[in-house]
């Protein structure tokens, strides 16, 4: 008897849930193929097939998709409309398998469970059970499947915690970080995990922050509770998801005094991003004199132009600690 592939791509919220899913589809005896590392084939073929008013990440996935369509007896595109309490996440997510099915042909069946936890934590068990009875009709094994699923995403949280970044522990990255003259720069950057994590996507922005002797603290290594304690001074509530986590972490950075400067990365057309970097910049601006810069992303980007920009940042960063640290970090 073959076992059953179930085909991942390696895009959007992967770089958040793989270990989740990955264990809790070989628990019910699947097989998992993902789909191969972002190309500039694969992100061109995403940008030809999608529409045009879609960001890159979006266009991404639909590349990646195409890359694995073929391969497998199921795609997984779950349906994320809420992944917490009283929030949304942006509604591409929820309509994705759609776009999808839409565009794309010759698919193989899709898993397209909806993810809606915005009223109860409860319905993510309903949607497990939704998507384990692909493979089995016997709720204790889906159930027990679930719960090894867990702890391997605890587990995947933890490392991150301590610092590690997703892209590494999901590549199977060793690396240790530069020194640069004696002193080495702690980098904060906020975006969302599939823009920072993706290599191809951001031109190796992180690498290449850390040849240049920063160590990089980003969103997902903020603990959830410090995100709502600093999200607190807005007047109301965001009820996006991403948007929550960027202004806490962000206002977080800010009150810690080692923090040498901070990247806001996000990409063309992401309605999100447009007015959270927008809020992040005004709080930084207002509060505190600390090197700031949004860099932008989608399929036209060149990576001299990228390179150029973060190079002059942290050149910047350096030449005020040697020289007068009464320079406006702004220009």
């Amino acid at each position: 008897m073959n076992t059953t592939k179930v085909g991942i791509p390696r895009a959007l919220f992967y770089y958040q849930y793989y270990p989740l899913w990955k264990t809790f589809f070989e628990e019910l005896g699947a097989e998992i193929v993902l789909s191969d590392r972002t190309t500039k084939t694969i992100m061109d073929e995403g940008s030809k097939t999608c529409i045009d008013e879609a960001c890159l990440p979006i266009k991404i996935f639909h590349g990646h998709v195409m890359n694995i369509k073929d391969k497998v007896d199921y795609l997984f595109i779950p349906r994320f409309t809420s992944v917490s309490k009283n929030e949304y996440i942006c509604p591409k997510f929820g309509g994705l398998p759609d776009m999808v099915r839409h565009t794309i042909k010759d698919l193989p069946p899709i898993i397209d469970t909806e993810v809606n936890l915005r009223k109860s934590g409860k319905n993510a068990l309903k949607a497990v059970y939704e998507v384990g009875s692909f493979f089995s009709k016997d709720q204790y094994k889906i159930k027990r499947a679930y719960k090894r699923a867990l702890e391997s995403y605890r587990e995947f949280r933890e490392k991150i915690k301590k610092g590690v970044l997703p892209c590494d522990i999901l590549d199977k990255k060793l690396r240790t970080v530069k020194k640069y003259d004696g002193r080495n720069l702690n980098i904060a950057v906020v975006g969302h995990g599939y823009n920072l994590y993706d290599r191809y996507a951001n031109m190796n922005m992180l690498d290449k922050l850390i040849d240049k002797g920063a160590e990089i603290i980003t969103v997902d290594m903020v603990d959830g509770e410090i995100i709502e304690k600093h999200v607190q001074v807005l007047p109301k509530r965001l009820f996006w998801n991403f948007g929550r986590k960027a202004v806490g972490s962000s206002l977080y950075f800010l009150d810690r005094e080692d923090i040498d400067g901070i990247i806001y990365l996000m990409a063309f057309g992401c309605g999100v991003d447009s007015f959270i970097s927008d809020l992040i910049e005004r709080k930084i601006r207002r509060n505190k004199d600390i090197p700031f810069i949004i860099l932008t992303l989608d399929e036209h980007t060149g990576e001299a132009g990228m390179d150029t920009r973060l190079e002059a940042f942290i050149d910047m960063i350096r030449w005020r600690y040697r020289n007068e640290d009464n320079v406006s970090a702004y220009g």
